[in-house]
């Protein structure tokens, strides 16, 4: 493979800025327009690969791909071949509005998020034939010399030749909340992670102070972002209610054909007509499958959309919503997910004796914050300039309850000294009463060497020591007053024998809402995880103050984690609750070894290095606010408001829509499970077959309709976020639900034949319609009955769900139509029933009611 000619053999960072030219063959003139044209057709556009969207067609076809799908058809085409059109025609439409459904929610997900969007600006300021000029950000080349200052965002990879005060927000791609002061130094080390290389700007970055210029080293793909991307190609992974529907399905089908086979032989066996039989085998066959299943999954899911984004959160993949209620661990960033990612000072400490005599320690102190300072107000009030720097504006300004405008009149600026790496600190100098005041800000152990008395050295000392301790960035100030100017005005002439003025603490404070949404999923069995670039002493101080750290948790760094082997960090997984200074591998790591440990993951974040992670998450949620493209693009959720504490209303959700269609499936399950047995039982008892096919499909049409759809408006349950999140791999029929279906088919099934062999001994001509409406009404019951596992129906309120009662109300009438109407009469073979014979069939539907509330009754005496 022949080498790209503008590839260093080295890291671009290791090399000074006179090799970095060299290799690009490129010069603080720039590259003429003709060199520019030719690397453009060399390395192609400054952009990211976009991912292929599906096809129409093959949305369209996926629709028609499930097991369930497959089995509909085969039966409808079963169906029209023996002539039974009714049948076959219903379920055609049942199957093709669900593709439709199906396929404009989907066609209209692609077409809304098809492609990983650009994060770089749309222009770019190049120096070009030697003249600076603007153009689009995806012509760039490698050896562009571009210039950018704050508030730009970096267009490409850059190898930094100049800068003055420049600092980079790299949150996005590194996690770390603190702008990253930039250098041209080159740095010797190889190996360091992209947030330690000082003398490089990344693509998607944003200047937040100072200016700079550089020499562009990588574009599109190359790039660090592009390197990222790259990582969003593993395949996705399969969601809880997939799995578990292509499990049911499977076991369905043998199911069915076992039922078919047993019936068409027993019925033979009563001297049955063969034809007749075979139309009730493939009846039956036809009411166990819940055709409606499908349609019920995609209206719960996307009612259950539709209610997040309400509350602030939309989904991109309905079964997304549902993955929610099976998550174990959610791996959370902390910068603008749990925090909000907004410098804030929380403390500060003043001297005990004031630096200016006369004057109020603490008020100097303030005073100093206001006027060492470059943020600036904009007309709408809100502060432009450095994070650090407006944290330390807001907090002086509203504590001296003064306007930093009238301070700074009062004491105007005269010169500074910029900040710059090696001294750490930055100086500014201010006409003072006929004198000059200098104030010095930085770090604290640069700053004390500053400062002349002894004393107040050890008080900064342990004080900055303190603060730090907790997980908070110190800033010190010192100040003195000269009569007179040097003629030199430097740091080696100013910033010495400075008196000690007092410290400011700041941190990138949690969100409000968090801790509760913390305990919240902590009584769901959910363990938060806090995954950061940042500090570890930072992130373990937030950890510990929301509620994710505690005694026997851990804290591990991503430089511990590289030396770990794969073993012994897979058995110490679960016992660690705060990553800091990870890389985007390494995150990828994490998710897959709680994965390996059975767990199912979600993954919070809004930075282009938590793509990768939400992508193989079992669930990725990403921020709408904050996020990147990226980071939405790899999710499964995105957060419309950045806040955590609507991850747990969105599980709740989940919960909810889970347990709606298990409810269904319960329901319907058992409806069929009612109809099987009473026509397998019948001819077992010498009983005639109770039920005709058009009995058999109007029953199944009408109870698997309104009524199983509107099950899935049912509130959720009282306990839904005290219960452990299910297992990935628990069936559906677990706990109890494969036995509930069993034993209630049965009882529905022998009053059934009860009330079959009371009006066939009795000579009954009605004895048909009178199964057929017992069939009918005890279903009806049975799906007020499931409503809740625990809680009864009076305790739940028989119109907390209008939805259900509507459609009851609705198939109660429809039945008595079919049972009173001449035309329905003819068509459906049924008798109208005297007021007797109504009576009974109304009492015998009842049983199967009382019978499921008796159970709660049993199991949940209080419920």
């Amino acid at each position: 493979m022949n080498r790209d000619p503008h590839q260093s053999l080295k890291p671009w960072h290791v090399l000074n800025v006179e090799e970095v030219l060299n290799v690009l063959r490129s010069s603080s003139d720039g590259l003429s327009d003709e060199e520019a044209a030719k690397r453009l057709n060399t390395h192609g556009p400054n952009k990211l690969n976009e991912k292929q969207g599906k096809a129409w067609w093959q949305i369209l076809f996926q629709q028609f791909s499930d097991f369930l799908i497959l089995i509909l058809l085969a039966a409808a085409l079963i169906s029209g071949i023996i002539g039974d059109l009714t049948d076959a025609i219903v379920i055609m439409v049942i199957v093709v509005l669900n593709a439709l459904i199906g396929f404009i929610q989907e066609f209209r997900a692609e077409r809304a998020l098809a492609a990983l969007k650009k994060l770089a600006a749309p222009a770019a300021l190049v120096k070009r034939n030697g003249k600076l000029m603007q153009i689009a950000t995806a012509d760039l080349v490698p050896g562009d010399w571009v210039v950018i200052e704050a508030g730009d965002i970096v267009p490409a990879d850059v190898r930094l030749t100049e800068v003055t005060s420049l600092r980079i927000e790299e949150a996005s791609l590194t996690g770390e909340s603190y702008p990253s002061e930039k250098t041209t130094d080159s740095i010797a080390d190889e190996e360091i992670p992209p947030g330690d290389r000082s003398n490089m700007a990344f693509k998607g970055t944003m200047v937040t102070y100072g200016r700079g210029a550089g020499v562009v080293v990588a574009t599109g793909m190359q790039t660090e972002m592009g390197k990222i991307a790259t990582l969003l190609q593993e395949e996705e992974s399969t969601t809880p209610l997939q799995k578990r529907l292509t499990d049911f399905g499977k076991k369905l089908s043998l199911v069915i054909l076992l039922i078919c086979v047993i019936i068409y032989i027993a019925g033979l066996l009563q001297g049955e007509n063969p034809l007749i039989m075979l139309l009730v085998a493939i009846s039956v066959a036809v009411a166990a499958i819940p055709e409606s299943l499908p349609a019920v999954i995609t209206i719960a899911l996307t009612l259950g959309a539709r209610r997040l984004v309400k509350q602030q959160c939309l989904i991109r993949r309905l079964p997304a919503v549902e993955t929610l209620g099976s998550v174990t661990y959610i791996c959370s960033d902390k910068t603008g997910t749990l925090t909000q990612n907004k410098m804030q000072v929380v403390e500060i400490t003043a001297p005990l004796k004031s630096p200016l005599p006369g004057e109020d320690a603490l008020s100097v102190l303030l005073r100093c914050m206001i006027l060492n300072n470059n943020a600036s107000a904009q007309v709408n009030n809100k502060w432009l300039g450095d994070p650090t720097e407006i944290a330390l504006m807001e907090y002086a300004t509203s504590n001296m309850h003064t306007k930093p405008q009238d301070v700074a009149a009062a004491f105007p600026r005269i010169a500074e000294l910029p900040f710059d790496s090696e001294r750490k600190c930055m100086t500014t100098i201010h006409a003072f009463k006929g004198a000059y005041l200098i104030i010095t800000k930085g770090a604290a152990e640069p700053l004390a060497e500053k400062i002349a008395d002894v004393a107040a050295v050890v008080q900064l000392q342990h004080e900055a020591e303190q603060l730090s301790s907790k997980g908070m960035r110190v800033l010190a100030y010192g100040c003195k007053v000269l009569s007179s100017l040097p003629k030199q005005v430097q740091p080696e002439t100013i910033e010495n024998n400075l008196h000690y003025c007092g410290l400011a603490a700041m941190i990138d404070p949690p969100r409000e809402e968090v801790k509760d949404a913390i305990r919240e999923c902590k009584n769901a069995g959910i363990q938060p995880v806090m995954i950061t670039g940042d500090h570890p002493l930072t992130a373990a101080a937030i950890a510990r103050e929301i509620g994710i750290l505690e005694k026997d948790h851990q804290v591990l760094t991503g430089r511990e984690l590289s030396a770990m082997p794969e073993d012994t960090f897979e058995a110490r997984v679960e016992q660690i609750r705060v990553y800091a200074r990870v890389s985007p591998e390494q995150k990828l790591t994490i998710v897959k070894a709680l994965q390996h440990k059975r767990h199912f993951v979600a993954m919070t974040g809004d930075g282009v290095n938590d793509a990768p992670a939400l992508k193989k998450a079992n669930i990725g949620i990403a921020m709408g606010i904050t996020g990147t493209q990226v980071s939405k693009e790899a999710a499964d959720l995105i957060l419309l408001d950045d806040n955590f504490a609507t991850i747990v209303r969105a599980v709740r959700e989940g919960r909810r829509i889970f347990d709606n269609i298990r409810k269904f499936i319960k329901y319907t399950m058992t409806s069929n499970a009612g109809e099987i047995w009473t026509i397998f039982l019948a001819p077992l008892v010498g009983l005639p077959i109770p039920l005709l096919p058009i009995h058999i499909l109007w029953i199944n049409l009408v109870t698997d309709g309104l009524p199983g759809l509107a099950l899935a408006y049912e509130p959720a349950e009282k306990n839904v976020m005290k219960r452990s999140p299910r297992p990935p791999d628990e069936s559906i029929f677990a706990r109890g639900l494969g036995w509930h279906i069993l034993w209630v088919g049965l009882l529905m099934g022998a009053v059934c034949l009860g009330v079959q062999a009371w009006a066939y001994h009795n000579n009954n001509a009605a004895t048909q319609t009178m199964v057929f409406t017992v069939l009918c009404l005890s279903q009806m019951g049975h799906a007020f009955a499931v409503r809740s596992e625990y809680r009864m129906l009076y305790r739940q309120g028989v119109f907390s769900n209008l939805h259900l009662v509507s459609a009851v109300g609705l198939t109660f009438l429809l039945q008595l139509g079919i049972i009173y109407l001449p035309l329905a009469n003819k068509v459906f073979k049924t008798q109208p029933l005297s007021l007797h014979e109504l009576f009974i069939c109304l009492v015998a539907s009842a049983i199967v009611f009382h019978a499921v509330e008796f159970e709660k009754w049993i199991k949940k005496p209080n419920a």
